[in-house]
Parts: structure tokens; C-alpha cells; sequence
């Protein structure tokens, strides 16, 4: 995040709730080192109640997050971690696309005058997107998704959408419309060969082990013999 001041930023770091888009926790920094990764989860653990052992966590490479004392410490939690893949940009969608949204908002200030300027247009930007309407979620609200609420903004859309069809019913030729919900699972690279829900990532420790690949030296040795062939 570009401040006033030539050539200073400042550091965003923030945990977003895959299922939800829920922002759980975010601080700003003007350092960028593991310790401030760990002070960040600390707080989100503590503040959601999360239960060692129950939590899978997808990052980025970053130095903060593949630095011992923070993978120690997720590792001492009982956190799973994934990791996106080295130069790969879309492994880590879900967090991407929020920080676009973020970048492009209106009123984006473009750059900050300070660190408590960052921080007081990040609480409202925060406060703010919990309750925007996400096409990713059926346009459900990453506050309705996480707090559960659901089922509640459900029933009082399909009520909405039973009362227009009672009145407008030739407007709906294949029959009564019903209201769609967010998706029920979730995932990253869902192509990839990981087939298993969260759920079973957790129980199982082996769900997101890949064999590797069969090597064939056959063409190297060939290769290589030709190439001693030619040089003798």
C-alpha cells in the first residue's frame, strides 16, 4: 500500500475465510517479516476460538510464510498448511481477486498519507465489504455465509420470488423459480487430482500426496553415450 512519501509502502497482511470471503483478520505494517505473520494468526485464533488441529491454511511463498518460526509455529497448532505454487499467479485466486476489489473501490485513496490513515480506510473498507453482496457467494454476503445466515436470507428470497411468480406466472415458462444458494464446498485447483472435501483433508494425512512421476533414463544414458561417442 503506496504512501505519499517516495519509495515507502506499507505491508497489508490478511486472513480472508475461503468458504466465505470473510475477512477474519487483516493488520497493516510498514515491516514485512514472519513474527508479524504469527502475531497475526495468534489474535485470529484466539478471536474465532479455532481449535488446534482443525484449520488448513493456503499462502502464498513468501519469505514470511515459508520462514521456520512461522511454519513452527503453524505446525505446533495443529495447522495444515498448502502452499500456492512457485510463479504461479492464480493459485491464490480467492485472496487476488480481494485485493483487487480493495484496489479498485471507489474511494481508494490511491495513496496513504500515514500508517493510521491506511488503518482507519481499512476498518471502514472491512466493515464494508462483510456486507457487500458477492457474485461468488449468489450474491450472498460474506457476513451472511460465515455468521450463518443463510438459510434465513434464503427463505425470505424464495418467499420474494413465490410471491412474484403467484402474480406473474407467464413470465416463468419452465415453472416456479427457486432461489439459489452459495456453493457448498469450496475449493482451490479443484482440477488437480485432490479430489477429497475439507473435511477429509483433515482426517486423512495423505489426501494431498501426489506420486511423483515415473522417470526414464533410457534416453538420457542414450544421450549421454552418444555424446561421450562423439567426443572420443
Amino acid at each position: 500500500m503506496p504512501t505519499i512519501q517516495r519509495g515507502v509502502y506499507l505491508n497489508l497482511y490478511q486472513v480472508l475465510d475461503l468458504f466465505s470471503r470473510y475477512p477474519v483478520a487483516w493488520m497493516i505494517s510498514g515491516k514485512e517479516n514472519a513474527a508479524l505473520a504469527r502475531h497475526l494468526f495468534e489474535h485470529a485464533f484466539q478471536a474465532h476460538g479455532i481449535e488446534a488441529g482443525t484449520l488448513v491454511i493456503h499462502q502464498d511463498r513468501g519469505a514470511p510464510m515459508i520462514a521456520h518460526s512461522y511454519r513452527d509455529f503453524l505446525d505446533a497448532y495443529g495447522v495444515r498448511r498448502s502452499y500456492s505454487r512457485p510463479r504461479v499467479s492464480n493459485d491464490n485466486p480467492y485472496s487476488e481477486a480481494q485485493f483487487k476489489t480493495l484496489k479498485y473501490t471507489p474511494g481508494y485513496p490511491g495513496r496513504f498519507d500515514d500508517i493510521d490513515h491506511a488503518r482507519a480506510w481499512m476498518s471502514g473498507f472491512t466493515a464494508e465489504y462483510k456486507h457487500r453482496p458477492h457474485e461468488g457467494l449468489a450474491f450472498y454476503t460474506p457476513a451472511d455465509v460465515f455468521e450463518g445466515r443463510v438459510d434465513a436470507v434464503h427463505a425470505r428470497r424464495q418467499a420474494a420470488i413465490d410471491a412474484y411468480y403467484a402474480e406473474y406466472p407467464q413470465r416463468f415458462p419452465k415453472g416456479p423459480p427457486a432461489a439459489s444458494r452459495p456453493p457448498k464446498r469450496v475449493c482451490i485447483n479443484p482440477d488437480d487430482g485432490i479430489t477429497s472435501p475439507a473435511g477429509g483433508l483433515l482426517t486423512d494425512s495423505g489426501a494431498c500426496e501426489r506420486a511423483n512421476p515415473p522417470v526414464s533414463t533410457a534416453n538420457i544414458d542414450e544421450q549421454t553415450d552418444r555424446s561421450l561417442s562423439d567426443k572420443g
